[in-house]
Order: structure tokens, then sequence, then C-alpha cells
């Protein structure tokens, strides 16, 4: 058994509207292994993982997954059940999986939810390797697996204060995007995007984070506002650490200018020689080194966020009791032997550790780390310990304003404010408290898990900052996805938009365009291109075109959104390919943009006349519009019927339908795009664009003008039916690539005058053999000159094999006259445009070819090209 290749369907995908792998595994000789028919295998995986017994599987309860092994399950399924358990135990429980056979024989696609890539993958490749162990009767070192599985998670999952902060976004329903492998996240789309990294965001100052992080500069700012903090200075050697505590007086405190987390800190310091050593563990962690007035109290972290003091913990110094039996260094391990305690962010209590710091502490205690303290004495290992009881409802209003005046005069929208004091409960000044530091991008963990007292939504106030009530940072977003259609759609949608938005955000197969600057040419249909639109900060609203192969390989590139735009599911759409062999399955893969509308609120705008494409109304989440060129459709009907919309034409007009009520657009006289309502396929497209349009509110008056001044050129539309008229003969370039584009095409041909056909055509290789020869069925059928040619991109076909078979259905059409193989789309343009006669119609296939459009234009001269004529 192996995996042969893994997608990261890192959106909303055919499997799940989280994040998947998609794992393809050939089980090679074990496709005919079965669980139950491998002796000593169930008890070695069920010995290894006991924890599945938590799996319920499709029994639907406890133990469920370990009875489907009694009863004799496939190897897929429980290398699905393993990779689950592995992430969990390594501490990200995802807790969605699938396995499901292809048509081929041996080969399964497996299916697990991800929180971060290289975990997910290490997972499987892990999950893979125990169930082959357990097949093979092989040693396996679970433990040791769990443990390297572990540290990774560690290494690459959010921390607690991100994870949080992430957590309360998406309870409000704000997209969350990961913009690095570190805690750099996106929260929202487009204009209306914050950005955070840990318990920073993007309105924190990096002015005040500098002057955090100075803390001489820090502590004369406080002071000259009023704000009680340590005498002190920097000093600039042993001997002047030294001079400085006699002129403050002892005790003193001896910590680096800009370190965190109390590194290097030692405190209540009075002997020279204390001292003097005190500033060489300092020395390493820092700029420099300061010494200042030692302050007499508990160690209190005070969380300001945007101007309100959110919530307080309490400290409590590192310290063990004496047994009169065992050494300081013995009872620290004792300690440290806590399973809460641990060296990274996943354990709720650091360990802790016997540095040059404790090393300094115990000397004063007149201790060594191999002293036997005498039975019930309190030895004294670090001052600043674990923050760890909430004491948010005991701060005193003047302990509050003085922490809250602290983040102003630095500058810090969320700042963690150390404070030494008796008493929290009583005023600052009164007890001689005083605050010592300012901290920007706080740790949020001892307000979120408290060991004592309760958890305060620091979050929750985060996000506040950034969101108002309501908000939830997202911009209008339009999906447009089926077989044909799609392009047009998109631009017409984007054309009448750029009307009400001041800076439209589009994905086409021609390229990304923001506002009127292009980011990109060429294909951009798939969820990375999506995912560019949504970062770029000046984007109000977004049109994406969105494809099968994206979705199939990458999911989509946004969480919801407010329009999904289905076209039609046309015959042989990539039918074949990534296991999809009907267009029954590729309703699937379609309809991945209809089940991410946005609930109640969004739209999904689908064909009413195409059987495959209405059928997803039911998995709307929102309401459905449904568009046909025919009111007596029996669908529309039904749903009008129901109080529901619909997009239809009525006397060559586009009405608009809400229920019984109807509302004239426009005439199809009256748009371009259609060529006067006579082509049925851009006629639906309009209908298509409007019902978008409609479910966006855009006024019908903006809607008109945009489909009137909609031109369908090479210039705007590329390849989408331009039609060039030049020296008696007609050029028509169309990006048809299959059978059902082919159909409507040549239904189109019949409002163009013209005397004879000719087709310049090929195909990509990636098409089945049937459906290629059924092209040339039709074209062999339709057309008096055929021109076929080697597609550049052949999908490693055989030089001439595309060719072959699309003549093969030439053999059957019955009206094509000539044939001609050319070698390639310039040669076979050549042909076309150098026999034409008078009255003759040329169709060229466009297709994907590089510069197809740029080429068949310089043949007509009127663009920079091979000009042929």
């Amino acid at each position: 058994m192996r995996i042969t290749k893994i997608y990261t369907l890192h959106g909303p995908n055919v499997w799940s509207r989280s994040p998947v792998l998609e794992a393809w595994v050939d089980l090679e000789e074990l496709k005919e292994a079965p669980s139950d028919s491998v002796p000593g295998f169930n008890d070695r995986l069920m010995s290894w993982l006991p924890t599945m017994i938590e799996h319920r599987c499709s029994i639907g309860e406890r133990g469920g997954f370990f009875e489907r092994l009694r009863r004799g399950t496939y190897p897929a399924h429980i290398m699905e059940h393993v990779t689950l358990e592995l992430s969990t135990l390594a501490g990200s429980d995802v807790g969605f999986g699938r396995a499901r056979e292809t048509n081929v024989e041996g080969i399964f696609k497996v299916a697990v939810k991800f929180e971060e890539e290289s975990l997910g993958r290490m997972c499987l490749r892990e999950g893979l390797d125990l169930v082959l162990a357990a097949y093979y009767d092989r040693p396996y070192d679970v433990q040791d697996t769990i443990k390297r599985l572990k540290e990774h998670a560690n290494l690459v999952l959010f921390g607690p204060s991100t994870g949080a902060i992430v957590r309360a976004a998406r309870t409000r329903g704000i997209p969350v995007r990961r913009l690095d492998s570190g805690s750099l996240v996106q929260l929202g789309y487009g204009a209306k995007q914050h950005r955070i990294r840990m318990a920073e965001t993007d309105k924190t100052s990096a002015i005040a984070e500098a002057i955090a992080q100075d803390k001489d500069v820090t502590k004369h700012m406080l002071r000259q506002v009023g704000l009680p903090v340590p005498e002190g200075r920097v000093v600039e050697g042993p001997d002047d650490a030294w001079q400085a505590a006699q002129d403050i007086g002892v005790p003193v405190v001896v910590k680096p200018t800009n370190a965190n987390h109390g590194r290097g800190v030692t405190i209540n310091l009075c002997t020279k020689e204390q001292i003097m050593k005190a500033y060489q563990v300092a020395l390493p962690e820092g700029d420099g080194v300061m010494v200042e007035q030692f302050a007499v109290g508990g160690e209190h972290r005070l969380l300001v966020v945007d101007g309100k003091m959110v919530a307080a913990s309490k400290g409590e110094p590192e310290q063990v009791t004496g047994d009169g039996v065992h050494t300081i260094r013995q009872l620290v391990d004792e300690l440290n032997a806590d399973p809460r305690r641990g060296d990274d962010w996943a354990s709720l209590l650091c360990k802790v550790e016997i540095d040059a710091v404790a090393l300094l502490m115990l000397e004063g205690q007149g201790y060594t780390p191999d002293s036997v303290p005498d039975a019930g004495t309190t030895v004294l290992i670090h001052h600043n310990g674990e923050l760890l009881t909430d004491v948010t409802d005991e701060v005193h209003p003047e302990c509050a304003q003085a922490a809250v005046l602290a983040a102003r005069i630095v500058g810090l929208d969320i700042a963690g404010i150390d404070m030494i004091a008796r008493d929290i409960g009583q005023p600052l000044r009164e007890q001689r408290g005083m605050i010592v530091e300012v901290n920007a991008g706080p740790g949020l963990r001892m307000h979120l898990e408290p060991q004592h007292g309760k958890p305060r939504p620091v979050a929750e106030a985060i996000v506040a900052t950034l969101f108002d009530e309501g908000e939830t940072g997202r911009i209008p977003i339009v999906s447009i996805t089926g077989t044909n259609g799609k392009t047009i759609v998109t631009q017409l949608i984007a054309h009448v938009l750029r009307e009400v938005h001041d800076c439209l955000g589009v994905a086409t197969s021609d390229g990304i365009q923001v506002g009127e600057h292009w980011l990109a040419e060429g294909e951009c249909t798939g969820p990375k291109s999506a995912r560019a639109v949504l970062l770029h900060p000046d984007v109000e609203a977004a049109v994406l075109e969105t494809s099968r192969g994206g979705i199939l390989r990458g999911g989509l590139g946004f969480d919801q959104c407010d329009i999904a735009v289905v076209t039609n599911i046309g015959e042989g759409d990539r039918v074949g390919q990534h296991d999809i062999e009907s267009a029954e399955r590729m309703v699937f893969v379609k309809r991945s943009v209809v089940d991410v509308v946005a609930p109640q609120v969004g739209v999904a705008v689908l064909n009413a006349q195409d059987a495959l494409v209405a059928s997803m109304a039911q998995y709307s989440r929102g309401l459905v519009t449904f568009f046909a060129d025919a009111a007596d459709e029996p669908l529309i009907v039904e749903h009008r019927a129901a109080g529901k919309r619909a997009v239809i034409i009525k006397a060559g007009q586009i009405v608009l339908a809400d229920g019984a009520a109807e509302t004239v657009l426009v005439s199809l006289a009256q748009i371009p795009a259609t060529f006067e309502g006579r082509v049925r396929f851009q006629v639906q497209n309009v209908l298509a664009a409007v019902g978008a349009l409609w479910a966006m509110n855009v006024p019908p008056a903006k809607i008109v003008a945009g489909l009137e001044s909609f031109q369908i050129e090479p210039e705007r539309t590329g390849g989408r039916l331009n039609i060039v008229e030049r020296d008696g003969a007609t050029l028509l370039l169309d990006h048809c690539h299959n059978v059902s584009a082919l159909r409507a095409l040549i239904a189109a041909l019949e409002v163009i005058p013209h005397q004879k056909r000719t087709v310049v055509y090929s195909a990509p290789g990636d098409r089945r053999n049937l459906d290629l020869v059924q092209q040339g069925e039709l074209l062999g059928a339709n057309f008096d000159r055929v021109i076929v040619y080697d597609h550049e991109d052949s999908h490693d076909r055989p030089v001439g094999e595309i060719p072959l078979l699309i003549k093969q259905g030439l053999d059957r059409g019955g009206r094509v006259q000539q044939v001609i193989e050319a070698e390639n789309f310039e040669q076979g343009l050549r042909a076309a445009w150098t026999g034409r006669t008078a009255g003759e119609l040329i169709v060229v296939q466009t297709g994907v070819v590089t510069s197809a459009l740029e080429t068949a234009l310089g043949v007509l001269g009127l663009r920079q090209g091979v000009n042929v004529a």
C-alpha cells in the first residue's frame, strides 16, 4: 500500500467546508486484505492505539470503529481512522475523515481534515506506516511517533494567544486566513480586512512597540505623567551597577534593558557580589543592563485592550518546600514531574529551571542546588513564576486607571502592564506599589486558562477592537462556475459592478484585475487567484470565475460567497479526469460554490433548464433564483408559485419575476451581447448575470446601462464569439472546447449570413477519446471545410493522435467536403485564410493555444501578429 499523490484543499471542497488533505492510496497487494483476514492485525492495531475506542464510525456509537475492524474493513478506511487518531494525539483534534474507492480497482481517496498542512501530511505518512506495520506484524514504536508528532505540532500550530483570537473571530463569522508559517493572520477580506500576529494587530504602532522594548525610555515616560515606577538607570558595567545600587539604595533589581518574559531578571539584591553577578546574568539577555529599585509586593499582570483593563492575573513565585531528605535539585525535579509542566506553549505550566538567575536567588538564601533544606522550609527558585490566579474582579479602579494610562502613554492598543502591589484591591500609591514593565504583544494564556479563578474573554475583546459589533470583515463575493459561459458571465457582472464599487477585484481565465490594474494574465480561476484578490486591501467586492480544476486540486479560495452562479453542466466537461466519470458526478464538484452560499441572505443563481444544475438548489443554505429563456419552464412555474424569484424571457424582454409579480427590465434587442436575442447561449449567459446582479440589489437602471454598454469584442471578451468581417469573409473566434460548447456555437452560426463554412479546430489531449470523436462528428455534420491540427496541450498523447481521433468523427459527419491536417494552429490558420472565398464563414477555435487570438487577429491586420493575408 502506498500514497501516490496528495492534494491540499485549503478551502471548502467536495468533501467538506473545512480544509482537507486528499490522499490517493494504492492498496496494491492489500486490496484483497480486509482487517478480519489477517491474523493478529486487529489486536495489534487496537493495542497500539486503544484511544480509537472513541471512534464511532458508521455504526454511530462508542467502539464503532473497533466493531468495523472485527467485521472486516478495507485498509484505506483503517488508514483514515489511524491518521485522525494520530492527529488527535498530536494535539490537533480535527475529527473528520472519509475514504472512498475510485473508479480504478484498488485505488482509494482518503480525505482527512487538517489544521496545519505539514502536520496533516506527517500524520498521513505515519498513519500509512503504522497500518503497514500492523498488517505485516513489524515492530512499531507508537510512543516515539506520537512524541515526534507532538513536537512538530508545537512548532506549527497556532499558539494560545493567536489560536484564541482566531477562534473568537470565527465565532463571529469573520473569515480567517493564515499568511505565513507563524502567527501572521488575515481576518476579513479585501478592504475590510485586518491582520494580527499573536496579541498584536495592524493597529499596534511600531513606535509604541519600540518604546515598550526600551525599559528605560518607558519608565521615563511613565514617571513624567505621574505613574509610580521604580528609581533606576542604565549601567555601563558591573562596577557601575554596584554604584547605581548604592545611589538608589538596596535592595535592587538587575535586569536587561529590553528582554521579555522575565529573562535575566534578578531581584532583591543587596550585596556587591550579588549585584555584579546579576549584571553578568542580565547582559546576554538584552542590549544593555539597568539597575532599579526593588518594589515589595506580589507580581500582577493587567491586560489593557483599546483603553480598557479587561483582565488581571496574580503571579506566584516558583518555590519548593523542603522535607529534610531531598536536595533542592531533586525537589525541583519532583515539581517538574507534574504532567501540566512542559517546555512548549502547549503545556499549561512551564518547567522550573535552575538557571543563572535561580543560582543567584539560591545563593542569597544561603543554598546551592545540592542543599537539603529543612522540612517545611520554603526555598524561592524564581521570584517571577507563573501568573496562575485571575484577580480581574479584585483590581482597584485606581490600579486599573494606572494600567490604562501606562498603555496610552506608550501608545499600545494591547498591552500587558506588570504591576507590583501588596494588595491589588487597594490604591497603588497608598501601598507604594509600582509599574515595573509595559509589554507589547502580551501573552493571553494566563487570562484564558487560569489555574484559579474564571477565564476572561480577552480574545473577544481584541477582535472587538478590529470589528464593530455586527461586522464580519466580509465584502460581497460572487462566484461563477459551470461548463460553459463562466468567463462571459463573470465579465458582464464585473462590468456592471464597476459602476457600483470604486474598486472591484475580478479573477477570470483571462487574468486578475483589481480596479483598472491587471495583476496577472492567463488562467486565474483557481483558489490561489481568488485568495490574491481577497488579500488586496483596496478590493470592495470580488467577482470570481471558479473552475472545476481549481476546486478539485485546491478547494475554493473563500469560505463563503454571497452569490453563487452555476451556468450549466455540459457533455464531456473534463469527464474522465480526477475520478469524475460522468456529468452527474461533476455536480458534486460544481456544487461546491452552492454549498458555501451565505445562510439566509446569500443567493444561488441556477439554470432551471439544466436538470443537473437545478438539482443543486436543495444544497443552498440561502435563497435560490432560477433563470430560463422560457417563462413556461415547469420548474420556473413551480418556483414562482412558491413566491420565489426567477429571471425569464417574455416576448423578447428580460423579466424579473418575484413570485407572481413581474418587472420588465430590458428588451433583448438592446443588449449587444445577445446579438438581438438571436444567440441562445448568450441570452442564457445574460440571464445568469442579471440574476446575480438582482440578488446583489443593484438598481435596475444600472443593470440596464451595463447590459447595453457591454460589447462582445476581442479587446474585452477575447475568444468569446468575436466576429470580424474582412475582404468579403467573416472570421468568428471562439473558445469552444467541449461537446456542449460546440453544439451551442453551431446553433449560433445560423444567425450569421454566410454561404460556406470552414473551421480551424483542435482540442486538448486531456479529453476522452470518445469526446474527441464526438466533436469530430459535429464538425463533419456542420462544416464544409475542416482544418485540424495537433493541440499544443497534448497531455502526453502521441503526435498526430488528437487529429486522428477528430477525423474519425469527421468521417461520420456527412457534410464535410475537405479535410486538411495542419502541423499547428498557425499553419491551420494560414490554410483557412488563404483558401477563403467570398461569403465564407471561418470559425477559429482559439482554445488555450498561446497567442492564438493575437495570431488570428494578425491575419486580418487588426493587431500585431502573424500577417498571412
